[in-house]
């Protein structure tokens, strides 16, 4: 095994060849790198919003209480 590449690899990324060509391998490397950064960008700036923009579970709920009671006071 050269460099710990495994024969299983060597054949999926064979595999790959066939399937895709040649000429389209680059294209799906750069696009799949392209989709992981924004992916990135997209948890990173989630992760830096602050806590208050942040809907919770028990905040959903006492809204939908607080609408089931509005109904039901209408009725």
């Amino acid at each position: 095994m050269p460099f710990g590449i495994h024969p299983e690899i060597l054949i999926l990324l064979l595999i790959i060849a066939l399937i895709f060509g040649a000429k389209r391998l680059p294209e799906l490397g750069s696009s799949m790198g392209k989709s992981i950064k924004e992916f990135q960008k997209a948890v990173k700036s989630e992760d830096a919003a602050p806590q208050s923009q942040i809907p919770t579970a028990a905040a959903s709920a006492s809204v939908q209480i607080d609408q089931t009671e509005k109904d039901k006071t209408s009725v």
